[in-house]
């Protein structure tokens, strides 16, 4: 058994040596990369990434990459891809293959199908001097001097390699592309992150009414307005307009400090210029404006007329944080 020091110094020489291999990489970032992503640029079908074992693990997440940063691409497994796969490949699609040997069995059997489809050849590959290497239109270098795996064998360095150049061709395509939050959210629906960047106030806004009481309402009509809206707080208003909001902590408040509640309103206990929101910004301002004011609810309006209240409860069901 190690003990705690000794573990983690191996997981710090880990993260070093994969470190430094990936800063040896920026060396040999080539013209060929920039040549991929221009071809990619001017791409009328899609990337066609494929790799075998661990390799095809990273391509799978080079695929999902591309696809959500505005790049049409799809994972064909390189072992698949002999037996009927091969009908995924289209006219104007540009193939990738990710191998750190560039000999494997698999490979240098796929390889010449894949010539004969007239498509350009991208090899994401660990061996310059490879069968692999020396049938591709181009070479993405993600040579490394060894694994981090003790005995060299495991793939660790590598594949982190060999991510890390998917990510850098994902990048730049995304920065070409002009490729925004906006679009980002297209792609993104379903999930918290797209939710940020769609979801507007008006589309989480409470469907439990605009609670409202006048400035000389009584504390019951207060506390019963509060209550009728299970909102937390109820707006008060003169003649249409916004003079302040009352919370559960107001009213918390105001039984602490007065013993006889009868001769209070709404003014007297009202918390003036209240927080508010325009229903058309996006919800995870809502959020934001919560946090740095340390409320719950913001009162939200229309062009500033008041349409309702957003409270904390309602951003968290949706899931945006």
């Amino acid at each position: 058994m190690k003990n705690n020091s000794e573990i983690k110094k191996e997981a710090i020489d880990v993260l070093l040596l994969e470190a430094k291999a990936l800063e040896a990489m920026t060396k040999r970032i080539t013209d060929d990369f920039a040549e991929v992503v221009n071809t990619i640029l001017n791409l009328k079908g899609r990337v066609i990434v494929s790799g075998i074992g661990k390799s095809a693990i990273i391509a799978q997440k080079i695929v999902a990459t591309l696809n959500s940063t505005g790049t049409p691409a799809i994972f064909m497994h390189a072992a698949d891809a002999i037996h009927g796969d091969l009908g995924i490949i289209q006219e104007d699609d540009l193939i990738i293959v990710i191998s750190k040997s560039g000999n494997t069995p698999e490979i240098k059997v796929l390889i010449p199908f894949l010539k004969q489809t007239k498509n350009k050849l991208v090899a994401i590959v660990g061996n310059l001097n490879s069968f692999l290497a020396q049938q591709a239109d181009f070479i993405l270098d993600t040579t490394v001097e060894r694994e981090a795996c003790p005995n060299n064998l495991a793939p660790t360095t590598s594949t982190t390699a060999q991510l890390a150049m998917g990510d850098a061709l994902a990048v730049c395509l995304q920065t070409l592309r002009h490729f925004t939050d906006r679009d980002f959210a297209k792609y993104h629906p379903g999930g918290a992150l797209g939710k940020q960047l769609y979801l507007k106030v008006k589309d989480v806004l409470s469907i439990n009414g605009k609670p409202e009481v006048p400035s000389n309402a009584s504390i019951r009509d207060v506390i019963i307005s509060i209550t009728k809206f299970r909102l937390g707080a109820t707006v008060v208003t003169d003649n249409n307009q916004i003079v302040g909001i009352i919370t559960d902590g107001d009213i918390r408040r105001m039984l602490e400090n007065h013993q006889d509640t009868s001769i209070l309103s709404a003014k007297d206990i009202m918390s003036q210029n209240p927080k508010n929101i325009e229903q058309d910004e996006l919800a995870i301002n809502a959020f934001h404006k919560m946090k740095e004011n340390s409320i719950s609810q913001l009162i939200v309006l229309d062009q500033g007329e008041y349409v309702g209240i957003v409270h904390l409860q309602d951003l968290l069901k949706e899931g945006i944080i």
